[in-house]
């Protein structure tokens, strides 16, 4: 029997790899800067803005809202989107610490290594 091995690794190295998987697709990605230009929540209709469906859209809004990279607040018959500040600076700060580690170590070219 097979079992997700999640737990072997910290939460934040969790929280860093759903992150990552969330923001792997380029469409969560210009959802998340279409939301970032925004200087109030969007209560309109994304995906005219976006060359996608609107169910399309509707399942990646999903994927942010389910990791809480972005809020939606319904308000009559629409939702007003907009980000989750707080999450994306803690997510900055892990990613800033993860890539500073790793390239801190990294072979410089013609080591033995490389």
């Amino acid at each position: 029997m097979t079992y997700a091995k999640t737990s072997a690794f910290t939460e934040e190295q969790q929280q860093l790899a759903r992150v990552a998987k969330a923001l792997a697709h380029p469409a969560r990605v210009a959802i998340i800067q279409l939301l970032a230009s925004k200087t109030t929540c969007i209560s309109g209709d994304i995906a005219a803005e976006l060359p996608l469906s609107r169910t399309t859209v509707s399942q990646h809004l999903q994927e942010l809202k389910a990791l809480d990279l972005i809020r939606g607040e319904i308000d009559g018959l629409t939702v007003c989107y907009c980000l989750n500040t707080e999450l994306l600076r803690q997510v900055h700060q892990q990613f800033t610490a993860f890539f500073l580690e790793a390239s801190s170590t990294a072979c410089a070219p013609g080591d033995a290594c490389c």
